[in-house]
């Protein structure tokens, strides 16, 4: 195998165990059933029908020469809201309802950018925001952004702050 086709297999791989989504909000079964672990996990395996860029290319569209010549970007194989759900669903399966919540949330956060993520992030630290910031951090999450569940956890954040005084 040639240098370049292992580290075609590698990023291949590597997009496999991402998993990415279509961004659709269906389900990804014809009887409207949700996912399960013995039978859909993992996706890139057992379903790869629903395995998508966010601009709805395939794991087979994914190679090295079109990441190269700039056909794929990184932006295009982030994880989507989606797939997030589809973690979700398989995670129920399971009986894991705590890591299906952490997987809509994270979906929720998904059309926050970086940078503005790390700025949040930063803000959530005792003592580098007022109530005021905290709480209109949580208006645009959920007003910009649709991410109700996180801005609600900013709002409770908030509070949480006040009470044990480490809001600056």
């Amino acid at each position: 195998m040639s240098q370049q086709d292992m580290i075609a297999a590698i990023v291949k791989e590597v997009l496999s165990e991402l998993n990415g989504g279509n961004g659709l909000a269906s389900t990804p079964k014809a009887n409207g059933s949700k996912l399960c672990y013995k039978t859909d996990y993992p996706l890139s395996e057992k379903r790869p029908e629903l395995v998508k860029t966010a601009t709805g290319k395939s794991l087979d569209d994914i190679t090295l020469d079109a990441i190269v010549t700039g056909a794929i970007t990184a932006d295009e194989i982030r994880i989507t809201p989606q797939t997030l759900e589809y973690q979700a669903q398989i995670a129920e399966s399971i009986s894991r309802p705590q890591l299906a919540s952490n997987m809509r949330r994270a979906g929720e956060l998904t059309k926050v950018p970086d940078a503005r993520m790390l700025e949040i992030y930063n803000a959530l630290r005792p003592n580098r925001s007022t109530k005021a910031e905290l709480q209109a951090i949580a208006d645009e999450l959920e007003n910009q952004y649709g991410a109700k569940v996180c801005a609600n956890f900013v709002r409770e954040a908030a509070d949480v702050y006040e009470a044990r005084d480490v809001l600056k």
